[in-house]
């Protein structure tokens, strides 16, 4: 089941399950969920491994960051994938799960976003792969609502997330092993 708008708002109020949410998300959303916007965005300096025990991700440079009331505009090369984080926070509870869909203008744009699952038990902000996979440049507005968070119930038993990924952030500091 997907919760609904006032189901939504009654857990934001109660439980902070979406912190920091625009004006537009309290006030007057659209559709069963929440438009989930950019607040910082990085370029791959590396390669990563992703081994059965051990990881590591791609380096990272972050190019771009949402400042409040400044407008920052970026243009996402053709054909480059880049790591965002997102400006809203989650405190997922155990019987929620979130999953994210493109805006429909990105894709009419050749513009893709990678997406998870959100698990039970994740607090923190969100990290997404966004690419341009046209031949063309996209520019972007640093702010922008880029996904859409779709809040899904869970009946029966949950494992609260306990990843290394809580909290929001957004690479490894080198080789790790996995919980």
């Amino acid at each position: 089941m997907i919760l609904g708008i006032d189901e939504l708002h009654k857990l934001v109020k109660e439980k902070k399950l979406v912190e920091d949410l625009s004006e537009r998300e309290l006030k007057n959303p659209e559709g069963a969920g929440f438009d989930l916007r950019i607040g910082e965005l990085y370029e791959l300096k590396s390669g990563g491994y992703l081994g059965i025990e051990k990881r590591e991700t791609s380096d990272l440079n972050l190019i771009a960051k949402y400042e409040g009331g400044k407008i920052t505009i970026i243009e996402l090369k053709p054909r480059t994938y880049y790591v965002m984080k997102t400006l809203e926070k989650v405190n997922t509870p155990k019987n929620i799960l979130i999953l994210f869909r493109t805006r429909t203008n990105l894709f009419r744009s050749g513009v893709k976003l990678i997406t998870g699952a959100c698990a039970p038990g994740y607090n923190g902000e969100l990290t997404f792969g966004i690419e341009n996979t046209s031949e063309y440049p996209f520019t972007l507005e640093m702010g922008a609502r880029v996904a859409h968070a779709m809040f899904h119930l869970v009946k029966g038993e949950t494992k609260l997330y306990r990843g290394q990924w809580q909290g929001g952030r957004v690479k490894t500091d080198g080789e790790e092993t996995q919980i």
